[in-house]
């Protein structure tokens, strides 16, 4: 008979068995490390050289160099599938990764990633997926997109405290016409398009906002002119 447990379980002999790890997995076949990556970069790979409606299990499993049954076991669907390969691609961008100080250090770290054209494919494939595959898009910003929104609200917000943007100015509305620039930048420039392009395009845009970069010196809060007093009349 069991002497009953505290940390572990205790056998007839009086013997303690460890209990069993924080998320450890039943005993079974482990899974491959090394085939997950494979099928998740072939799976990313797919997405962005032919769209997710061309991006099937039998092709991932091909260029992965597993087979089909190998992919299912561990993604069911090519949505769940697609889903943790763009979660998998942006899991570096948290919101630590977009605390820019400042405006400039904003639109720079833009350039720099909208000057890569792997970068540049895989944005324009995950918004060409609205219709035929939301759920790519909901992740997508789900991993990215929201963090990505307020740290652009938190930036233009500073920049107005600062008299670097008219005090008018709705950040919401400036980081949605942001945004909007971006998409027409990924559908009329080309792929070669350098970092510095890119940057003096965002810095233009901002520019027609307003906006008055750290090289530019701040505009002196308004001071009201005086009021003129009226002379009093002398009799005369």
């Amino acid at each position: 008979m069991s002497q009953g447990c505290d940390d572990g379980r205790r056998t007839t002999s009086g013997t303690a068995t460890p209990p069993p790890a924080p998320g450890a997995r039943s005993p079974g076949r482990p899974r491959s490390r090394e085939a997950d990556e494979a099928i998740l970069s072939a799976a990313l790979d797919l997405l962005i050289e032919r769209g997710a409606a061309a991006a099937g299990i039998e092709q991932v499993a091909r260029r992965a160099g597993v087979t089909r049954a190998t992919v299912y076991r561990r993604f069911p669907t090519l949505t769940d599938l697609l889903v943790q390969a763009v979660e998998r691609e942006y899991r570096d961008l948290g919101p630590g990764s977009l605390d820019w100080p400042d405006v400039d250090a904003m639109i720079t770290d833009w350039a720099r990633h909208l000057s890569s054209p792997r970068s540049r494919r895989l944005a324009r494939r995950l918004y060409a997926s609205v219709d035929d595959l939301p759920e790519l898009l909901r992740a997508y910003h789900s991993a990215h997109g929201r963090h990505r929104g307020r740290a652009v609200r938190a930036v233009l917000e500073r920049a107005r405290a600062a008299g670097r943007l008219p005090p008018g100015s709705d950040p919401e509305v400036l980081q949605q016409m942001l945004s909007g620039a971006a998409l027409q930048h990924l559908a009329a420039h080309p792929d070669t398009t350098s970092e510095d392009e890119v940057r003096a395009y965002f810095a233009a845009v901002l520019g027609q906002a307003g906006y008055r970069p750290s090289a530019v010196p701040a505009a002196p809060p308004a001071v009201p002119a005086p009021v003129p007093v009226p002379r009093r009349s002398t009799g005369r």
